[in-house]
Order: C-alpha cells, then sequence, then structure tokens
C-alpha cells in the first residue's frame, strides 16, 4: 500500500480530530502536532484552516457515497425499494458504531450556520446528493413522484440522526422506518 501524501495526513488527521472534537474546538497548531508537520507545510497544501475543513467534508462524502451504496447492495440487493428501507438499517448500524460522533455533515452546518460558508455549502452538497441518490432509488421502484419520495424519506433519516443525537434511547431508525413503509405504499400504490 502506498504511503499517504502529506496533504491526505492532513485530512486523514483533521477528518479522526475534527469529527471528534468539532470543527472549531481543535486549533490549527494541534492538528500540525498530530500530523507532524509546519505551517509553511500546511500552507503548501492548504489556504486555510477552512480549506482544510472541506477538504475534510468532502473527502468524507467521496467515502461514504461508495460506502453507502454497497452497503444498501449487501443489504437488499438490487431491489430499488428494498435499498430505500435498508437505509434506515444502515443509519441504524452508523450510530450504535462507538465511534460515531453524529453526522459530519450536519455538524459543519451547525458549526457554520452561514448559508455561504464553504463549509455548509460542502456539507449541502453532500446532503443534497443523498436526496439525489434516495430519488434514484424512488424512480426506479416506480414512484409517481420521485423526488417528492426522495424528500420524504430523506427527512425521515434526518429525524432518526437528529433524534438518536438528542435521545439515544429512542429507537428513532424503527420509528422512521415504520413511517417509510408508509410513505412507500403511498407513492408506490402497492403493498410491501
Amino acid at each position: 500500500m502506498p504511503s499517504l501524501t502529506t496533504r491526505e495526513k492532513l485530512i486523514q488527521a483533521g477528518h479522526e480530530i475534527f469529527y471528534r472534537e468539532g470543527f472549531l474546538a481543535v486549533g490549527l497548531d494541534r492538528l500540525l502536532n498530530e500530523v507532524g508537520c509546519s505551517k509553511q507545510t500546511f500552507y503548501n497544501h492548504f489556504e486555510s484552516k477552512d480549506d482544510l475543513i472541506v477538504a475534510v467534508i468532502d473527502e468524507h462524502h467521496r467515502w461514504w457515497s461508495t460506502e453507502l451504496r454497497d452497503r444498501l447492495l449487501k443489504a437488499a440487493g438490487p431491489d430499488p425499494r428494498g435499498q430505500i428501507l435498508a437505509m434506515f438499517d444502515v443509519v441504524d448500524e452508523i450510530i450504535h458504531d462507538p465511534d460515531y460522533h453524529g453526522c459530519i455533515y450536519i455538524n459543519a452546518a451547525v458549526e457554520f450556520p452561514q448559508p455561504h460558508h464553504p463549509a455548509h455549502r460542502s456539507a449541502r452538497n453532500a446532503k443534497a446528493d443523498s436526496v439525489a441518490l434516495l430519488e434514484d432509488l424512488a424512480e426506479r421502484a416506480g414512484a409517481a413522484s420521485p423526488l417528492a419520495l426522495a424528500q420524504e424519506i430523506d427527512m425521515l433519516i434526518e429525524g432518526a440522526l437528529i433524534t438518536h443525537q438528542v435521545a439515544p434511547d429512542v429507537d428513532a431508525c424503527a420509528i422512521a422506518r415504520r413511517v417509510a413503509e408508509m410513505l412507500l405504499e403511498k407513492h408506490l400504490m402497492a403493498p410491501l
């Protein structure tokens, strides 16, 4: 396996530390100490800490997009209806992982609430891709209005993520999945 470049090391360390402790809580000096590089070396790769944060979010999005599709396929095979429901099983697995510290996109949007901030935009773009994936699944499943179904399912997923963050003792994914089953019946006009 090839060794990581300095840029890759900075992104990897940034991901680990920012995700665990927060984007704003971690100073650049701490991150550079973790990686073992100078400020000059850092600035050879990134214009600012915000630039690194965007790279972290974008890299996480690249990884998660592939990971999610793989997990859905493994859980439900090629059936788009099954994959929509499997979303809740995948999310449930993720949120109960001991290394889970909230949705990185929600975390970024909360820490950078200004819609024009690059980290906020990056998080919003990642979330938009999730809706696009759901829309594709809804279309392939035969929904009359794939975008409407995708947005409704996405809202359930977001609600489950937030509910788990606030009240981890609530089985948010099971509740959301039950509602998703009703939405699928409504949108696909065929019983599950």
